[in-house]
């Protein structure tokens, strides 16, 4: 009999939460952490590697075709049910996608490999939306919290993994053969769907008659989003929280490269033991989160992310230091994995369960796309400018105003205010509810 406390970690959909992740992770790693080691290898200058970030820009804007995903059906394999064949096809899009790229040599075409990220970016980008969708339906209100943690788990040992799986056979093999194996990590979100089927909250869209309908289906998950009190105040605090911890872990390899770490050693201490200390996190965060409750573990994970940015600071003033380098990676990944439990499960609990997949996109995508953005067109040339040490001072000061705002949204009862149908009781159970004599 496995304790109460590990109890909710076992069941089901919490389970299928950590391999949906792990799939999550592989898109993303490719065009992030590995792309920039396996450009800054071929001696591609600093400059047009960070630039690459601008590739990541398909997350940020994912929710543009969101609405696609949440109300239409694919023909033929929309049979198996509208979230299970949206998680088939765009798996195997992501992984033709990593296949390609893969197969492109940065020394002699830059450009190629470009278009060849962006379309990595807009294949990972789409599996994200349904893989989201995917878990917050799957899973129940009370299983929000764990849910959101499995899944940082499964996309840290997802990103660890494949991360680490790329560094090690490219040393041993090339780059390419590298990306063909890594594809294979998308197969994990798709066993989960052949398992679980479609997800128990799913809420089935209005037919679409005409194009009238379809204008009405593509426009009500955000109209619904903004009509909520404070919705304008929600999403400038989702654009904000996150610029400093992007911008600063956008730049954590070209500082590895230029401190002169191999490759073993960015494998263990970047990959191997920053995913122990993001397990160590999460499982903190999962206390702090149960203890404290949303609001205060939200606020002090923000502050965490903001003091973890001082670490390279100090590993950049130090130099080529195994032990600096493992102090900052370590606090790090435990700051990051304290935020994944309470900073996902409060992005979930935001979503309309009729709009699962736009909303929850809208939100993830909001949450970076100002580091991300800032990373592509300055990173580099700041850090160039200024130097290390100056630079990850300034992605302390860039996180400072979430904190801020995080603060005055619990004080203006903002933060409950917000909460969408995700985090509360099936609709069918408050008509229940609503038709039940007082």
């Amino acid at each position: 009999m496995l304790p109460a406390g590990v109890r909710p970690y076992s069941e089901a959909a919490p389970l299928a939460a950590l391999f949906l992740g792990i799939s999550s992770a592989l898109p993303l790693t490719m065009i992030a952490a590995t792309l920039t080691t396996r450009l800054a290898q071929a001696g591609i200058e600093k400059s047009t590697v960070t630039a690459f970030a601008l590739t990541f820009l398909a997350y940020n804007f994912k929710w543009l075709w969101a609405p696609i995903i949440d109300v239409v059906k694919l023909p033929i394999i929309g049979r198996v049910g509208q979230r299970l064949s949206w998680l088939i096809v765009t798996a195997a899009l992501a992984m033709v996608a990593i296949i390609y790229l893969g197969s492109l040599d940065p020394a002699k075409g830059i450009g190629a490999v470009a278009v060849a990220a962006i379309m990595v970016g807009v294949a990972g980008a789409t599996f994200d939306v349904v893989i989201d969708a995917y878990r917050i339906e799957l899973l129940e209100p009370e299983q929000l919290g764990v849910g959101s943690g499995m899944s940082q788990y499964g996309w840290r040992i997802g990103a660890a993994t494949a991360g680490a799986v790329a560094l090690v056979v490219a040393a041993r093999t090339n780059w390419s053969i590298a990306y063909y194996v890594c594809s294979l990590f998308a197969l994990f979100a798709v066993i989960v769907g052949l398992i679980m089927r479609e997800p128990s909250r799913r809420q089935e869209p209005m037919a679409l008659k005409g194009p009238i309908e379809a204008a009405i289906a593509y426009v009500s998950p955000l109209m619904e989003f903004f009509k909520r009190s404070g919705a304008w105040i929600v999403l400038l605090f989702v654009l904000v929280h996150k610029i400093g911890d992007t911008l600063a872990n956008l730049t954590f390899r070209l500082l590895f490269e230029d401190l002169g770490f191999t490759n073993d050693e960015i494998a263990f201490y970047d990959v191997s033991l920053g995913f122990f200390a993001f397990l160590i996190g999460i499982f903190i965060g999962g206390i702090v989160y149960s203890r404290l409750g949303m609001k205060k573990a939200v606020m002090l994970s923000l502050v965490l992310m903001a003091i973890s940015n001082l670490s390279f600071a100090g590993l950049a003033a130090a130099g080529h230091s195994n032990w600096g380098m493992a102090a900052a990676i370590g606090f790090e990944n435990f700051a990051s994995g304290v935020g994944g439990v309470a900073v996902v499960a409060y992005l979930s609990a935001l979503c309309n369960l009729q709009f699962t997949g736009t909303q929850f996109a809208l939100l993830s995508a909001a949450a970076s796309i100002l580091g991300r953005f800032l990373t592509g067109t300055t990173a580099g040339s700041l850090i160039e400018g200024m130097g290390y040490v100056n630079f990850y001072l300034l992605t302390t000061v860039a996180a400072l105003p979430g904190v801020v705002m995080f603060w005055l949204m619990i004080r203006s009862g903002l933060v409950d205010k917000s909460l969408g149908t995700a985090g509360s009781v099936h609709s069918d159970e408050k008509a229940d509810e609503a038709g039940a004599p007082s």
